[in-house]
């Protein structure tokens, strides 16, 4: 396994195996590795001749006051976690080479697609999302890319940006992985203190009990998110932030439930934000 920190080095290898006709998967991360990414990694394995993953805590997806100095890091842990997963090389730059001296070049994606759900509440930190995955792109050049549907709006973000700016790659969404009670696995979870943890699964439970209404014929978003919103406050230890269904490719606010939906949740328990979301097919 090879770390990298520099982008003409990583550059350099991803031509040499394209040349070589290897096909290249790439997972990138923000570190602190758990279950979920691994899981992203074995999705990537199984389909690539290199596999490459990143670490990089993107400081420009973090807003002012979020958590971009307590963010968890534990590097040593990560390289070990990749080497047993197979990983070929590890791109590990700092901020000064993703972002040098007078950097000034961003990519927006515009509409409701970074508007609404977390793009509301966190202004600007979709244009950081997008800006460091088309750096990244371009930097590894993958054939794929995996990405976790537990960031679901992130996902269709990127998959709207590699589309709209006709990148050769292709975006796989993998399944959220959880913990044994539901709760989906996060770096942010760290934060969680035992009593916090216990209650955590509430968003889960929320979720279960909207697809479960929708599948057996309430096709009203509000009757659905009001019974999720109650679900969540029974714990009274949420603050919720957002409860929402929209289209699931779009994300378009819905009226009725009539075709494929996503239904996502932001809520803060004590000092972590959870966010939670899943695909429900009313058909």
């Amino acid at each position: 396994m090879e770390i990298v920190s520099s982008i003409s080095r990583m550059q350099e290898l991803s031509a040499l195996a394209r040349r070589d006709g290897r096909i290249i998967g790439f997972v990138p991360t923000m570190g602190y590795l758990h279950e979920g990414h691994l899981s992203l990694m074995r999705i990537a394995r199984k389909k690539c001749d290199v596999l490459v993953v990143s670490i990089f805590v993107n400081p420009t997806q973090f807003g002012a006051g979020e958590d971009l100095a307590q963010y968890p890091r534990n590097i040593e842990r990560d390289k070990k976690l990749c080497r047993e997963e197979g990983v070929d090389v590890i791109f590990l730059p700092d901020e000064r080479e993703m972002y040098p001296e007078n950097y000034s070049t961003y990519v927006e994606v515009s509409g409701n697609i970074t508007n609404v759900l977390c793009g509301y509440f966190r202004p600007g930190h979709f244009r950081g999302v997008a800006t460091v995955v088309a750096k990244l792109l371009n930097i590894v050049q993958p054939h794929f890319a995996v990405f976790g549907q537990k960031d679901g709006q992130q996902l269709a973000v990127i998959r709207r940006m590699v589309r709209d700016l006709n990148y050769p790659v292709e975006i796989v969404g993998a399944p959220t992985v959880r913990e044994p009670d539901g709760l989906a696995m996060s770096s942010r979870n760290e934060y969680l203190t035992p009593k916090e943890r216990k209650v955590a699964p509430k968003i889960y439970e929320s979720l279960m009990l909207a697809e479960k209404m929708i599948q057996s014929g309430i096709f009203d978003p509000e009757i659905v998110k009001d019974r999720m919103r109650r679900v969540i406050e029974e714990a009274k230890m949420f603050r919720i932030q957002y409860v929402e269904i929209v289209d699931a490719e779009t994300l378009e606010p819905v009226k009725k439930i009539e075709s494929p939906v996503m239904v996502a949740v932001a809520a803060f328990l004590g000092k972590a934000r959870l966010i939670d979301n899943i695909v429900v097919n009313p058909r």
